[in-house]
């Protein structure tokens, strides 16, 4: 049984599933309205009132998710996180009553986890399809066909700046829709052309908005009913006779859900105008089925990081032979050291794997270079911390520690650290490796056990060491080195 907390930009929301016969069963769901991106002051500052009916939402969420054996929890963020300057302030209190890490996904990530959610309930295995997913504070568009992912776009645009900006104290009239599908068209307009050439045979609406959206159509008499650029328009003239958004009252729909719909619309007009969409069909899937979902595939082997690190390696042009011996040196070594988790073990591995991409940028300082693509590359199925360490492990595969001082004092990061440094060096020395050749420790300091006969056999074994035991000495840190 797995749990999936969405921190969006208008509400938290969590889902309780599981996965039988390879089919997501959502069975508990929950949902809290706090319209967080309308918290982020002038300066992209969470208000302090902001963070309080966050948190207050996350110890709600929390309680929710005691109350069933759930193997595993995954906790992402998104748009609204990803811009508010003072987002840790939020998430570190976040994450202790929660109990469970708070990932801040890409606009790019987020995408993916949707459209995974999104194919997982079709089913339809050879169906080119286009869906789009309208939060809070941005816009997730994706091509795919079947299971795969085509292309994948995140757009700065969501229901909540959309309804605040332009709809000033509540008026709708006409010029406030013009203005703002103004906007949004200025958002979308260079990626039109590409969308309406995709070839796609369906669109599919999966957030929230969308789904209240059809929904008000089909209820209140507008049109035909169905989720067309016809009945939007219908839906605007009538949003339009109103004239306030207080006033507003329409079937179906609860009334905190109004403003979103409201800014939602904006955005819908222009997609279906732009993407020359005839229907879109709104469907009950997403970012936290995808979640779901995905964490369901990694605990069973289905890792699509695995083809993300496959990808990178050509895309670079590592060289694979000696990215794979350092690899397999660094993980042998690791075993010496710790017994911690099988994940640790894959990020260390990945990075082994990856650690001179940055070569490809330039052959000097390549260590800096490919921590900074390791940092910020949007890398399909990979958290932002986990990306964050393996680059601080590719940035620290040699010389001065100072620099990834950060994680010196995480014991399990630390072990996995020095076990690339040693990896890296063997490497470059030439060294012929055999794990049983070594030892280590982790005392009050780093206790390093190595035959005698490398000090002759390999010329610059004595020149690497030296230099390891001095880097150490800089952060405090003891390494000891005996012959056997």
């Amino acid at each position: 049984m797995f749990g999936a907390i969405d921190l969006g930009s208008n509400s938290f929301r969590a889902h309780i599933g599981n996965v039988v016969d390879g089919t997501i069963n959502v069975f508990r769901s929950t949902r809290e309205s706090n319209r967080m991106a309308a918290g982020l002051d002038d300066n992209n500052f969470l208000t302090p009132e902001a963070i309080e009916r966050g948190l207050a939402s996350i110890s709600r969420i929390k309680s929710f998710l005691d109350a069933y054996p759930l193997s595993e929890v995954r906790a992402v963020a998104t748009n609204t996180f990803r811009v508010a300057k003072n987002a840790s302030e939020f998430l570190i209190e976040a994450e202790k009553r929660l109990g469970h890490p708070i990932d801040v996904i890409s606009g790019e990530e987020e995408g993916r986890l949707i459209y995974l959610g999104v194919a997982n309930v079709l089913k339809i295995a050879d169906e080119k399809r286009l869906v789009i997913d309208i939060g809070g504070g941005s816009t997730e568009v994706i091509v795919g066909l079947g299971h795969d992912i085509k292309r994948v776009e995140s757009f700065p645009i969501g229901t909540v700046p959309q309804s605040l900006g332009f709809f000033k104290d509540g008026v709708i009239d006409a010029p406030s829709f013009e203005r703002a599908i103004l906007f949004a068209k200025s958002r979308f307009e260079d990626a039109a052309e590409y969308y309406r050439q995709a070839g796609w045979t369906t669109v599919y609406g999966s957030s929230g908005t969308i789904r209240a959206t059809g929904e008000m159509l089909a209820a209140n008499d507008i049109g035909d009913g169905l989720f067309t650029l016809e009945n939007l328009l219908k839906l605007k003239d009538r949003m339009i006779e109103v004239g306030r958004l207080e006033h507003l009252r329409l079937e179906g729909i609860k009334s905190e859900r109004v403003t979103s719909i409201l800014g939602g619309l904006t955005i819908l007009i222009v997609l279906m105008e732009l993407f020359q969409i005839d229907r879109m069909f709104p469907i009950e899937a997403g970012l936290r089925v995808g979640v779901i979902w995905d964490t369901y595939l990694k605990s069973n082997q289905t890792d699509r990081r695995e083809r993300t690190v496959d990808q990178m390696v050509s895309h670079y042009f590592v060289d694979r032979v000696r990215a794979q011996r350092v690899s397999e040196y660094a993980l042998s070594i690791y075993s010496l050291m710790a017994d911690s988790s099988d994940e640790l073990r894959k990020l260390l591995y990945w990075s082994a794997l990856l650690h001179e991409i940055g070569i490809f940028i330039s052959p000097t300082r390549y260590h800096r270079h490919g921590a900074y693509i390791l940092q910020y590359a949007d890398m399909a199925g990979f958290m932002t911390r986990e990306q964050y360490l393996m680059s601080r492990l590719v940035l620290g595969q040699m010389g001065n520690l100072n620099k990834v001082s950060d994680i010196l004092d995480d014991a399990d990061a630390l072990k996995a650290l020095f076990a690339l440094r040693l990896a890296v060096m063997f490497h470059h020395a030439k060294v012929d490796f055999k794990p049983q050749s070594l030892s280590v420790s982790f005392d009050a300091g780093i206790s390093l056990s190595l035959p005698g006969v490398w000090l002759s056999q390999y010329e610059t074994i004595p020149f690497w060491l030296d230099r390891e035991k001095e880097f150490w000495q800089r952060v405090d840190r003891k390494l000891d080195v005996r012959l056997a």
